[in-house]
């Protein structure tokens, strides 16, 4: 099975397992518990909140332990609404659901909302966001980079504006986490999730900024400074710990080495199989390829290559089984037929040159099959 799909989700890595299994078998105590088996389990999370604190060169108190990044995102939008009361709301049109969904929530509850479509290449432009903050703006969500195309966005522009105007700004760097520094300095508040970069599934963080006024989405006990109740997944807080550390540590490396496999794979694509074209211009992430092909339904490609043992995906993992086109494709302008035939390829630290080349000779079948029928 070749795995192209590491977008939506990857593989855990053997270190990162090895550092949680002794949280799920003897150190299992619950970390709210004020005997010693809660003690010591307290103080695991501890150590991994400040590790990850370190890394983003931020204060431990700073950082919240979710269960993702939709987790994250919903927090973080609608914790400011609810501190706020009323307002205007400015959110990408190329944001993860979590995002989209969440503001249109809260228009339900009186909040207005502007959705920013990108230029033509995915990026949303910071004059763009400037033109759309308004007296009563009170918050902005411009991801990392997205998780369709791997467009990079500006987010340091674009905080800079947000600071400067007094809106607070999130920033989404989900998909991002693995390559990229993560630009605390620039926002109020980000999320990153650690199934992204070979940890476990159902762990994140939230960073939000000292000051910032934002209410809790998930009440309960007291945990993590009374911003969201419930009992710590351990276990998997000590993997998002492990897996971030390995991935700010990797970063470089793993950047050049996505890159290359990526890099060549677009190549032979665009060279080797007429009508075709790449989604997303600019920077772009060195993991992802959004590739369109004439003629052809991307729900079609991807069933084909799955019956030959590669996984690929036609656009984010939460939207899977959509009968709609990509809305991130759509709001850069791609007209119906070229969004509906795009495929997105992301690679990992896991696969291999072999692999793009078998890749490749399958997907020139499949491709011609198709528009043979």
């Amino acid at each position: 099975m070749i795995y192209l799909d590491n977008a939506a989700t990857t593989r855990i890595d053997d270190d990162v397992l090895a550092e949680m299994t002794p949280f799920l078998k003897e150190n299992f105590g619950n970390p709210q518990s004020q005997h010693s088996y809660g003690r010591a389990v307290a103080n695991a999370v501890t150590a991994a909140r400040d590790k990850i604190a370190e890394l983003l060169s931020c204060r431990s108190e700073e950082i919240y332990f979710v269960s993702g990044g939709t987790e994250a995102g919903n927090t973080a939008l609608k914790g400011v609404c609810a501190e706020r009361g009323k307002g205007h709301l400015i959110v990408s049109a190329i944001e993860h659901p979590a995002l989209l969904e969440s503001a249109e929530d809260m228009q339900k509850h009186g909040f207005e909302a502007t959705f920013l479509n990108p230029d033509g290449n995915g990026r949303i432009s910071p004059e763009s966001v400037a033109a759309a903050i308004r007296k009563d703006t009170v918050f902005c969500a411009v991801m990392a980079a997205n998780n369709e195309t791997g467009v990079i966005q500006p987010v340091e522009e674009i905080g800079g504006i947000c600071r400067a105007r007094g809106v607070f700004y999130y920033a989404d760097c989900v998909q991002s986490a693995c390559t990229r520094a993560l630009p605390v300095e620039y926002c109020d508040a980000l999320g990153f999730s650690a199934h992204k970069f070979y940890g476990p599934k159902g762990a994140g963080a939230l960073y939000v900024k000292s000051g910032s006024k934002i209410s809790r989405l998930i009440s309960g006990g007291r945990q993590e400074h009374g911003l969201r109740g419930g009992t710590v997944n351990t276990a998997a807080v000590i993997g998002l710990a492990k897996a971030f550390e390995l991935a700010c540590r990797e970063r470089e490396s793993a950047a050049a080495y996505l890159s290359g496999l990526r890099d060549k794979f677009v190549s032979r694509v665009l060279s080797e199989i007429d009508g075709t074209h790449i989604n997303g211009g600019g920077h772009i992430l060195p993991s992802h390829a959004n590739i369109s092909f004439d003629g052809c339904e991307g729900e079609n490609i991807l069933f084909y290559l799955d019956l030959n043992g590669i996984a690929v995906s036609t656009g984010s993992a939460c939207s899977a089984g959509a009968v709609t086109p990509s809305r991130a494709l759509m709001a850069a302008g791609l007209s119906e037929s070229r969004a509906k035939s795009a495929v997105r390829f992301t690679f990992g630290k896991y696969n291999n040159f072999e692999e793009v080349d078998k890749t490749v000779e399958v997907l020139k079948r499949a491709v011609a099959a198709i528009r043979n029928k």
